[in-house]
């Protein structure tokens, strides 16, 4: 397998991190989807990261559809993602709030990147959805006694809020103050304190 974008993205990151705790050999391309999407659009015409290619040649796109197949290649006692409700909704719930948190975070970089005015209505309103699905999150995790969101093992729902707030704590550290969110910030710190998190990293660069 073929894992097509670069780690500073939280979704990219995710897949990266979730094929290497499977253990599941795969090769790493590092390609923008700026600088090389004339190389990406080979693999999936919308140009975005992450895109995996199978052994096939199939290209699976978005982190979510990607790490659903990788699920279905494991065992069920091993899967990221229980495979029985209400465990299960309840873990996506989390993980999409988590990934929708990280989509607003790079739609208000680009709005402040690409735009010459910066509307200010788009920045609020960004601002004020990612205050509120930290406020949800910080919540649900400060109710949690496991180690980990929903039990003594990591799961999707682990990675994807800890690549989120690294993300949104790089690429916007005057937004939001992590102090305000200690249960988040106590998450995120022993996820990246992992080696698997450690190895599967890329400080954000801008692109150009």
């Amino acid at each position: 397998m073929i894992l097509i974008g670069q780690y500073d993205s939280p979704f990219v990151r995710r897949v990266g991190i979730a094929l290497t705790l499977y253990g599941m050999e795969f090769e790493h391309r590092p390609w923008s989807s700026f600088g090389d999407a004339d190389r990406l659009r080979v693999y999936n015409p919308l140009t975005r990261v992450p895109t995996l290619v199978l052994d096939d040649g199939t290209a699976l796109i978005d982190s979510h559809i990607i790490l659903d197949y990788l699920d279905s290649l494991i065992p069920d006692d091993r899967a990221m993602f229980p495979t029985s409700e209400p465990a299960r909704h309840r873990a996506l719930k989390v993980a999409a709030l988590a990934t929708g948190l990280g989509d607003k975070a790079v739609s208000l970089f680009y709005e402040k990147r690409l735009h010459g005015e910066v509307s200010a209505l788009w920045v609020d309103r960004c601002r004020s959805q990612i205050e509120a699905t930290l406020g949800v999150l910080e919540a649900g995790r400060s109710e949690g006694a496991s180690e980990f969101w929903f039990g003594e093992h990591v799961g999707h729902a682990d990675i994807a809020v800890a690549v989120v707030l690294r993300f949104l704590c790089e690429v916007h550290p005057e937004l939001i103050a992590i102090s305000n969110y200690p249960a988040l910030r106590a998450h995120s710190e022993k996820l990246e304190a992992l080696a698997v998190f450690q190895a599967i990293s890329q400080p954000f660069i801008p692109p150009t």
